[in-house]
């Protein structure tokens, strides 16, 4: 693991933008950096495995907890809301992660050529110490970014490689589900790419259901299973987190953050914000701005 902490160092330490997150050329695959425990960060996660190689972090979905630090990894096999936090880290030792969306097509492919026993497996969040094969395959991933020459020849065999172990790992049934073709996931996930890609619009659950191929009754049923939210909730938070994203990223204002993302009614966006976040817009970024300044 020290090998793959110090190759997510180099990597991290020159290309970390201001959230932390670097990107890198090979798709899905990023690092993040932080040199301070973080404050609460609202997300709709997309499938996802997070190597921690250094520090802590803790995520919530629903009432569930997760505290996870070097050596383990967190798995998200589901578009589902959760709340995370960065638990240890300091300018000495920043914390340090390795993230990888999960590709359902080479799931699916995967998934034909391994002979697995199915177990039922729907837990969408878990957290266990990182497998020895997946930390030596995202090393050598890490390591085509010494030699970018090689990044368009070698990354989709490793990347590959990559999901191969996760699906040979102890979670292996879970994430084979996104691979189903006609599975009620990747259904699901076909309206959730919808919603990401129109949030801020007057989106009707008919033209949701049509995409994922579901009647409405069975659309609300099996959305709501694999989220834990209604569509109309997972649009709300869609809206909530980008316009909570304008202000305190961008400076916007609470009316003209609230229009931006689709509402029409400042008090409505007010109410619903102070319902998720727990505070009112003007005071969630006022106090940003005061953490900002002291962190200065």
């Amino acid at each position: 693991m020290t090998a793959l902490l110090n190759a997510v160092r180099r990597h991290a330490d020159t290309n970390a933008g201001p959230d932390g997150i670097a990107h890198t050329p090979i798709p899905r695959l990023n690092t993040v950096r932080a040199t301070a425990p973080s404050g609460l960060v609202y997300d709709i996660s997309r499938p996802l495995a997070c190597l921690v190689v250094q520090g802590s972090k803790h995520v919530t979905m629903g009432t569930q907890g997760f505290a996870f630090s070097a050596g383990d990894s967190l798995l998200i096999t589901a578009d589902v809301p959760t709340v995370s936090q960065i638990t240890r880290a300091s300018a000495a030792a920043p914390y340090y992660s390795l993230v990888l969306e999960l590709d359902p097509a080479v799931i699916a492919e995967l998934s034909e050529q391994i002979d697995a026993q199915h177990v039922a497996d729907h837990a969408p969040v878990r957290v266990d110490p990182t497998d020895a094969e997946v930390a030596d395959a995202a090393l050598r991933l890490m390591r085509l970014l010494d030699r970018p020459t090689s990044v368009p020849v070698l990354q989709a065999q490793l990347v590959r490689e990559m999901h191969y172990w996760l699906l040979a790992g102890r979670h292996g049934s879970a994430i084979r589900r996104l691979g189903w073709p006609d599975g009620q996931m990747r259904r699901v996930a076909r309206a959730v790419a919808v919603l990401r890609a129109e949030f801020a619009r007057s989106l009707p659950v008919e033209r949701l259901a049509a995409v994922a191929g579901m009647s409405m009754s069975s659309f609300h049923q099996h959305f709501r299973a694999v989220t834990s939210l209604s569509p109309l909730q997972f649009q709300k938070q869609l809206r909530l987190i980008e316009a909570r994203r304008l202000m305190l990223s961008e400076g916007k204002t609470a009316s003209s953050a609230a229009f931006a993302v689709g509402y029409e009614s400042v008090s409505q966006f007010t109410r619903e914000y102070g319902r998720l976040f727990g505070r009112t817009p003007v005071r969630d970024a006022k106090e940003a701005r005061g953490r900002n300044l002291a962190a200065a």
